[in-house]
């Protein structure tokens, strides 16, 4: 950019003094007609540009001393004729002061260009048509190096002049102190020695318009409405500067060549003092005042405001150093995006950027605006030109980030009305133009804070972080959970922590619509996730030293690791979800050990917990969709539950069966009884296919009884169908002594109805098979005691069968006979 300013400057510098030029020489020899081959021929040689001049040449002589040219053109060698020139205007005039011009200066009492038109291009390559005359300005250089190294001896000799040179220049000097005076170049001023004082009393550009052209980006900029103004230009003072201009940016389509519809348009103000270094290079911006209105594409007319405002901006174009102090940048931003209210922000900085060593220096800079929004910290960048990279500090003060998302009107709605009250951070921050990081952040949000690293690509596709944090109660930022909508504890009955969990957040989904997971954003995810905290609230559930290992890349995520201590055991997990498949697949693989089961239940339910014991769990599911309707109906898979020295709480199942049993041999039972059933164990087997829960191994072993079962229950409708079976044994420690005939009849309960109704309506006594069994146990005895009465009378009718035929003969009858009644 500083070599395209650099040729612009040479350009407009050479294009004027051959102006300057031309109005003494021609209107002291020439018609100004005879001059247009002669301008064609310097232009064409100072700078390679072929000059066409279609308008007439004319000049004035009062009331000021001057010429106009109409109609030019500049095109670039070789610029093919059916391509818009290089550089045109419609008209240009330049008027010379009458008093110097008679004191042997010539004096610029104006100079306007009215309809410029530039036209500025980057191919594929990157390379732009500017190149040419960089190209031949670095040459012409060279060869001034050269001659001047070439003739020291003719320097010297003429050093004996230089003393009645120097005289008159500085005589010159002093009756124009603040002029700048320059001889005019080649024929045109050399020969007659004129002095050209820089010090322009008015300058005007009209009605100019800019045209960059980015083929390698695919990117293009217009500038119209170009003007101009300035007056007493000087290079050695500062001067009074202001121009106006629309500047709008379009993208060029994929193998097109135009552009498509404006992204945005600004119309642009500046106003400023400024002054020209044209010996050193030193250019300098005083007192400006940049203000923009911008209207971006699709922003439904909302307008961007923007007033920059900074008292110096130094360029030195040679070193290539520039230093901005003080600035400051108001900035009032209206969006759809950004509620319905302007945005107004201010923004302090300072810079110092050094093109040579490609460093540019932010300092002090910081983000300011409503409703306490404090952002602030400093930015170093090098390889600014090449590959940026930069680094620096970052630090966000206490703000309540709850505001923020309310006036985004992007706030979910939280079970805790002052969640997200309080956000603030501080941090180094380093990266490139592709990825952003943060390798030491401190987070405080409400009461959890959070220590490590995060970073993050710049194109959304990519994230990595290991965090560090104390305590975070999720409840807080889930959704606020219905009553008679409560998934979580219908999953608690069903003794899956993790099921349970997972019903929460569908439930948490389903009721805000939409799919449960960015399928589109994840697929593209690169995932490097690693958190441990030292407490995490679920569900009412405290989960102690969590650790949680995540990864994802080429459309697979992967839980590697989430293991937890709570209610006295442990928890862990992995899971695994395959974006590249439609419909989406999920895995789950969940590890519960040793948890107690009483409080557990009740944290999940938020109710006293029947039961209480050592809760183990473990098992893989599968599934396969992306909204809360699909993934039940398509869970399969398989869980091992077991429960071991446990107990059902407040009811006692031993006293009741006792009891009945007593009832029915006509006797009463004289024990005292404990509140609760203690067991053993309680295990099952859950088999999930398509949404539906299978089990037929229910095994809980009581002092005494046996408890079995088999049923079904569906994850859809929530309906279920379960049959369990109460059986005396005969054990040590039974509960009670029941005649031995009762072992061998079961106790029935038939439970069955929908989750979502009453427990205390689901299971009965089940009475018809109860009365199956006894009549089944009552026709066993009696075939029996039918048995039996036939033996004994085939014992009698044999003896004397004994004493006729012999012992060894009754024998294999009586055996015969036992054949055929068995």
């Amino acid at each position: 950019m500083r070599a395209l300013l650099r040729t612009l400057l040479a350009v407009v510098g050479i294009l004027g003094l051959v102006v300057v030029g031309a109005v003494v020489y021609i209107t002291t020899f020439f018609d100004p007609e005879d001059l247009k081959p002669h301008l064609v021929e310097v232009v064409r040689d100072q700078s390679g540009l072929e000059l066409t001049l279609d308008g007439p040449l004319t000049w004035s002589f009062y009331p000021r001393l001057g010429l106009s040219v109409a109609d030019a053109q500049a095109r670039l060698p070789d610029q093919p004729a059916n391509e818009q020139a290089f550089l045109a205007f419609d008209q240009a005039e330049v008027s010379l002061a009458f008093s110097t011009l008679l004191s042997g200066q010539v004096a610029i009492d104006g100079l306007s260009l009215d309809g410029m038109r530039l036209n500025l291009k980057r191919d594929d390559e990157g390379l732009g048509n500017w190149q040419t005359l960089l190209d031949r300005l670095e040459r012409q250089q060279e060869l001034a190096a050269i001659e001047a190294e070439a003739k020291p001896a003719a320097a010297e000799a003429e050093a004996g002049g230089e003393t009645t040179d120097n005289a008159a220049n500085t005589a010159s000097n002093e009756s124009g102190s603040e002029s700048s005076t320059s001889q005019l170049p080649g024929d045109l001023g050399g020969k007659n020695g004129v002095a050209v004082a820089l010090d322009i009393a008015r300058v005007d550009i009209t009605d100019g318009s800019i045209r960059y052209s980015d083929r390698q980006s695919g990117q293009t900029w217009h500038i119209d409405s170009l003007n101009i103004s300035g007056s007493n230009v000087n290079p050695a003072k500062p001067f009074p500067l202001k121009a106006d201009f629309a500047l709008s940016s379009f993208l060029i389509p994929e193998g097109q060549s135009r552009e498509a519809d404006a992204q945005w348009v600004s119309q642009v103000k500046l106003d400023s003092q400024v002054e020209l270094g044209l010996d050193d290079g030193r250019y300098v911006l005083s007192n400006l005042k940049l203000d923009t209105t911008t209207q971006l594409a699709g922003a439904d007319g909302k307008q961007q405001k923007a007033n920059l405002r900074f008292p110096s901006l130094e360029a030195n174009i040679g070193t290539g150093r520039y230093v901005l102090e003080d600035g400051q940048l108001e900035a009032s931003l209206s969006h759809p995006s950004l509620g319905e209210k302007s945005l107004p922000l201010t923004l302090t900085f300072a810079a110092d950027a050094d093109l040579e060593a490609q460093t540019l220096r932010i300092s002090e800079w910081q983000l300011s605006g409503e409703d306490s929004l404090k952002l602030g910290g400093n930015l170093y960048v090098e390889q600014l030109l090449e590959a940026p990279q930069y680094r620096g500090q970052l630090a966000l003060e206490p703000l309540s980030l709850r505001t923020w998302l309310e006036r985004l009107d992007s706030l979910p709605e939280t079970a805790d009305d002052a969640a997200l009250g309080s956000l603030a951070l501080t941090s180094p921050l380093e990266g490139d133009l592709e990825r952003v990081s943060l390798p030491s952040l401190n987070l405080t949000l409400d009461d959890t804070t959070l220590s490590g690293s995060l970073s993050a690509g710049l194109d959304g596709r990519s994230l990595a972080l290991d965090l560090q944090g104390d305590v975070l109660n999720l409840d807080r930022y889930l959704p606020p959970v219905e009553e008679g909508n409560d998934n979580a504890q219908a999953s608690a009955e069903g003794g899956d922590a993790v099921g349970a969990a997972s019903q929460a957040g569908v439930a948490a989904v389903s009721e805000a619509g939409g799919e449960l997971v960015p399928a589109a954003t994840l697929k593209s995810l690169s995932l490097d996730a690693d958190i441990a905290l030292e407490r995490l609230t679920v569900k009412n559930m405290d989960l102690e030293q969590v650790v949680l290992k995540a990864r994802g890349s080429n459309g697979q995520l992967r839980l590697e690791q989430f293991d937890a201590r709570f209610f006295d055991g442990t928890l862990a997990a992995s899971a695994g979800l395959d974006l590249r498949e439609t419909p989406l697949r999920w895995r789950f693989t969940p590890t519960v050990k040793d948890v107690s089961a009483e409080p557990f239940l009740a944290a999940l339910t938020g109710e006293a917990s029947p039961l209480r014991g050592k809760l183990n769990l473990n098992g893989e599911l599968t599934t396969r969709g992306n909204s809360a309707a699909e993934l039940p109906a398509r869970l399969n898979g398989q869980l091992s539950t077991r429960i071991n020295d446990g107990a059902v709480l407040d009811v006692n199942v031993s006293e009741e069966l006792c009891t009945a049993v007593a009832l029915l041999e006509g006797k009463q039972t004289s024990r005292d009884w404990r509140p609760d059933t203690r067991f053993d164990s309680a295990s099952a087997t859950l088999n999930i296919r398509n949404g539906e829960v299978r089990n037929d191994d229910l095994d809980i072993s009581i002092p005494g009884i046996q408890v079995t079962g088999e049923g079904k229950v569906g994850l859809v409708d929530k309906r279920f169908d379960y049959r369990a079976a109460a059986r005396f044994v005969d054990t040590a420690d039974a509960a009670c002594e029941v005649n031995p005939r009762l072992t061998k009849v079961p106790l029935p309960v038939r439970c069955e109805g929908s989750l979502s109704g009453a427990p205390a309506d689901w299971c009965r006594f089940d009475r018809g098979a109860f009365r199956d069994a006894v009549t089944n146990l009552a026709r066993q005895e009696i075939e029996e005691k039918a048995s039996e009465e036939v033996q004994k009378r085939l014992d009698e009718a044999l003896e004397g069968v004994d004493e006729r035929i012999g012992e060894d003969a009754s024998g294999e009858l009586r055996n015969a006979l036992k054949g055929l009644f068995n």
